[in-house]
């Protein structure tokens, strides 16, 4: 039974779409079967694994309408075990065209279903907003990692998401989980870098991933070439970030 895990928060450029494509790729390397779902209209977690994003013509889209399944929207990528679901700039319609349906909340959970088992982990890259969207990702997530960046302004935020996650518990998903807040951007020279971990441990201490996300040029790079960091630069030091964090998540949930 594969785990379905939501990768959310509200503000953007936190790092969310870089763990999404990252995470996947190195729960591939470690030779699980993973499918990463692209909910953002932005659509960048397609690209960065090498998809033509203006050739999509099933993606998102249409399995949040149900007019495709999973499997008619699924592409391999450019990362070994690593399978994508792209999104397109039409994604943008569909928080309007959901609107007046019944379950609204419900039909990423619905699509998911047939597809679920073939899939150790199904990874959804979130939109930066806390729309009909995301909500759909929340409702059909087990967890959710919460990239949080290593700046001034980083807890802020971070309350509204996580009284979103209490109120989707509390109404459409009571098994939602925080599957762990994950420190990104962090540079160990910056005295404000430091003061954010610190703050984040001692406020979620056990919440908190042991992995924090280093600043690393090679992150940056790699989504220009329709890479995974792991398919980059396997010994840079993102490369290494990424791994850890997907063998804490393969051990907490083993």
């Amino acid at each position: 039974m594969g785990k379905i895990i939501a990768i959310a928060n509200q503000k953007g450029g936190v790092g969310k779409t870089t763990t999404s494509v990252n995470l996947a790729a190195s729960l591939g390397v470690l030779e699980k079967k993973v499918l990463l779902i692209d909910a953002d209209p932005q659509a960048n977690a397609s690209s960065g694994l090498g998809i033509d994003v203006e050739s999509v013509e099933i993606g998102t889209y249409q399995i949040l309408e149900h007019s495709n399944t999973p499997a008619e929207a699924t592409i391999a990528s450019s990362s070994p075990n690593v399978w994508v679901i792209p999104a397109h700039i039409d994604l943008v319609a569909i928080e309007i065209e959901l609107v007046d349906k019944e379950n609204r909340e419900y039909m990423l959970k619905q699509a998911l279903e047939s597809i679920k088992d073939e899939y150790d982990y199904i990874l959804i890259d979130c939109a930066p907003s806390l729309g009909l969207l995301t909500l759909n990702a929340l409702t059909a997530a087990d967890s959710v990692v919460i990239p949080i960046q290593c700046e001034y302004f980083a807890l802020e935020g971070l309350g509204k998401l996580l009284n979103t996650i209490k109120s989707v518990q509390k109404i459409h998903n009571a098994n939602l989980d925080i599957e762990g807040l994950l420190l990104t951007m962090y540079d160990s020279r910056l005295r404000l870098s430091n003061q954010v971990v610190e703050e984040v441990q001692k406020h979620f201490n056990d919440m908190v991933f042991k992995t924090i996300i280093q600043r690393n040029v090679k992150l940056s790079e790699a989504p220009s070439f329709g890479e995974s960091i792991i398919n980059f630069d396997a010994t840079s030091r993102g490369a290494t970030n990424y791994l850890s964090l997907a063998q804490e998540i393969i051990k907490k949930n083993s």
